[in-house]
């Protein structure tokens, strides 16, 4: 029994002497009149290392084995504090803001570029933003890169006023250009489709000089222009821009978004332009400008779900498009016995859908599906000319995006099919043809998060025309130091030339066409297969507080079968393959980026040495400028009550030129000339903003861009050979209204 009340009295006093050694309690704050939990506090003995944290409910124990009064709570943002503890109590602590943390609010920004390159992309990609396409008319896409060097913009005609596009010397039938990674301008809309997209509804535009991703097809050789339309998620409500111009052209846009559900958004694109008005400074008789109308729909569907990961797009659109060219007294066809005149009417329908899942459960896996059907039909003459054409192109792609072993190691794999019908009349014979591919591409990528990452790429396709091939691609970004990267790029492409959907120039003029085996259904000739390779340098550099970039491109194209439009002989055209030497495209670039503050400079100075094996043998490419040089300056005023002022202008040179043989010029090569544009924005308010600007603005004209315009019917005929602007200098105005969120 005395043993049993000893044992007793012993667990007793252990207890007693557990609770006095043992501090617990709750550690808490209030916030809005209420008591909210301190998960993380620390709570340790006064002046020691010996101490724990609170749990999600704010609790904690500390066991005193030092014998201790005080402890010690501390939590970051608030006071910290020392009480005592006293035996059987249990402690309920609320913390107080720190004085320190009341701390004036600092903004630290950034301007972002409106142009950037993609620095952490083995690819040469530059991405244009809507605030780039802003500091020009941009009236379409066509004109979208004049305020920017990646791209050169030149006029293809003395009649059309059609604007083509160059990369790295080679025209854009060598460019892959896509509409959301989807094929858009290609084919029977090569000459003129550029501008059927409005720049308006231009989210942003991603160049890639160099290979594209093999994802993407194999047509790209010397790069890839992809244009990103406005999401109805993120678009404003309503948008309204208004264009007119001294040459006559009138636009209007319009984006009208509504909501249909929570999940589902829509916009209507529309936008309408003429010119009513006969321009004819330089006293040809000729229209300096077509006169023009054009309709342009696009309903646009968005549907997300964030939870399930899934994203769909509904695109459906239509296009009205008419030109009148030719002779000022030129009205219709029954005038062709009198008056050398022309129609160009394209009616197009696109649409296109897109589905993209990403695994809500392992995101790095995602699986995206792409159907698109387009029919594009332009019934033309160009005096006593006709070219018709119609292409119905149906594209189908999928793409399953992974991680191999870890996430250094990524895959893209997937199938597409892609089918082109094309009906084509020229020189009154009918040519029909259907090209039709199926591929699959597999897509490796590592990246080992520091300094360097590999993109290798391979695709197999089964075409109709071009047989059995593969196309390998391979991009590589190492990063030397923290300022200093280095990008190469190597791989192959292909194409089937669309003889004259891609040069309707070859209607312009009363040539003799020497070449007899066109009724073929690839005009006689064999398709184009060329390697491209090039390497970007590029090192950021600090001045005058300041940040800048210093840039030097390289790209190399080598054709192992070209097509060659052959216009040497003057009175006279041919085409063929060059299948006795291989024709090349060298192109250097050396550009200067810097932004401070509120203004920013572009600078580029670019060399071209593009030559290609005539039959004649090998000749310097005709009316391509030796060098460019381009600057750009734009700067903005600082907003006051969302008010300011944005100022741009634009200088682009152009080198020596050489002509084909004619009997208008003397001379072998064009002498350098300039161009300079400019735009003032005044910003009223964030709905509100009024723009005008010049383009030519100090008026430099080819003099005589026609050859016999007196005669337009004489076989010697011809508004081919241009080498700058036909109309002078023009000036616009604008405004923008918006109804934001």
């Amino acid at each position: 029994m005395k043993k049993l009340i000893y044992l007793i009295f012993l667990l007793i006093f252990n207890l007693n002497h557990y609770s006095q050694d043992i501090a617990d309690g709750k550690i808490l704050y209030i916030e809005d009149n209420k008591e909210i939990p301190v998960q993380g506090a620390t709570i340790k003995w006064l002046n020691t290392d010996i101490g724990t944290i609170s749990d999600e409910k704010g609790l904690f124990k500390l066991e005193n084995s030092l014998n201790k009064e005080f402890i010690e709570i501390s939590f970051l943002g608030f006071k910290t504090d020392t009480i005592s503890v006293q035996k059987d109590k249990i402690i309920t602590h609320f913390l107080t803001v720190s004085d320190e943390n009341n701390l004036n609010e600092v903004t630290v920004s950034k301007r972002r570029n409106s142009m950037q390159r993609t620095y952490l992309m083995p690819q040469n990609i530059i991405k244009i933003s809507e605030e780039e396409l802003l500091k020009a008319a941009c009236c379409n896409l066509s004109e979208s890169f004049e305020t920017n060097p990646s791209v050169d913009v030149n006029h293809s005609d003395a009649i059309t006023g059609t604007k083509q596009i160059e990369m790295l010397g080679l025209k854009s039938p060598y460019i892959l250009i896509t509409e959301e990674n989807i094929p858009m301008v290609r084919g029977a809309s090569q000459t003129f489709g550029l501008g059927f997209t409005p720049g308006t509804w231009i989210e942003s535009i991603q160049v890639t000089k160099g290979m594209g991703s093999v994802t993407n097809g194999y047509e790209s050789i010397v790069g890839q222009i992809n244009t990103e339309i406005k999401k109805p998620f993120t678009d404003m409500p309503f948008f309204l821009n208004l264009f007119n111009s001294v040459d006559g052209r009138f636009e209007a846009n319009a984006h009208i978004r509504s909501k249909v559900s929570e999940k589902m958004h829509n916009t209507l694109f529309i936008h309408y332009n003429d010119r009513k008005r006969s321009n004819d400074k330089n006293g040809d008789e000729f229209l300096d400008k077509p006169v023009q109308e054009q309709l342009n729909l696009l309903s646009k569907w968005q549907y997300t779900d964030v939870s399930k990961g899934l994203v769909s797009f509904l695109n459906i659109r239509y296009l009205d498009d008419y030109k009148k060219i030719g002779s000022i007294n030129f009205n219709e066809k029954e005038d062709l016995s009198r008056f050398w005149g022309g129609e160009i009417l394209t009616n197009r329908f696109d649409s296109s859908f897109k589905l993209g899942y990403v695994n809500p459960e392992i995101p790095y896996q995602s699986l995206g599906f792409q159907l698109a059907y387009n029919f594009h039909d332009q019934e033309a003459y160009y005096g006593l000319n006709d070219y018709n054409i119609s292409q119905k192109s149906l594209f189908v792609n999928l793409i399953y995006n992974s991680i191999l072993f870890n996430s250094k190691n990524k895959i893209k794999a997937g199938l597409n099919f892609s089918s082109d019908d094309y009906n084509e009349y020229v020189f009154k014979s009918n040519i029909d043809r259907i090209d039709s591919s199926f591929g699959g591409f597999f897509e490796y990528s590592f990246d080992n998060f520091t300094d360097f990452i590999l993109i290798f790429g391979l695709r197999y396709d089964i075409h109709n025309n071009l047989g059995s091939f593969f196309t390998p691609r391979l991009h590589f970004r190492y990063q030397l130091n923290d300022n200093f990267s280095l990008k190469g790029s190597f791989g192959t492409g292909r194409k089937i030339a669309n003889i004259f959907a891609e040069n309707q120039v070859i209607f312009l003029s009363n040539r003799k066409n020497l070449n007899k085996n066109f009724s073929d259904k690839l005009y006689g000739l064999s398709p184009e297969k060329a390697t491209n390779l090039g390497f970007s340098l590029d090192h950021k550099v600090f001045l005058f507080g300041g940040q800048g970039n210093l840039i030097f491109d390289f790209y190399k194209t080598i054709f192992d079968n070209r097509v060659i439009i052959d216009f040497e002989n003057f009175g006279e055209f041919n085409f063929y393959n060059s299948s006795f030497g291989k024709s090349k495209s060298d192109n250097y670039q050396f550009e200067f980026l810097f932004s401070k503050n509120n203004w920013n400079i572009t600078a580029a100075y670019k060399k071209y040495d593009v030559s290609s094996y005539y039959k004649s043998g090998l000749k310097e490419k005709p009316l391509q400028p030796r060098n460019i040089i381009f600057f750009n300056y734009g700067i903005e005023s600082n907003k006051i009550n969302n008010k300011n002022w944005k100022f741009n202008i634009t200088y682009n040179r152009l080198g020596k030129q050489r002509l084909m043989d004619n009997p208008r010029d003397s001379y072998e090569y064009v002498d350098p000339h300039f161009s300079i544009m400019s735009q003032i924005t005044r910003v009223f308010s964030n709905k509100l903003e009024v723009y005008v600007g010049g383009e030519n603005i100090n008026n430099y004209t080819q003099e005589n861009p026609l050859i016999m315009a007196n005669n337009p019917f004489d076989p010697g005929f011809d508004a081919s050979i241009v080498h700058g602007p036909i109309f002078g200098s023009t000036y616009y105005v604008g405004l923008r209204y918006k109804i934001l969120n």
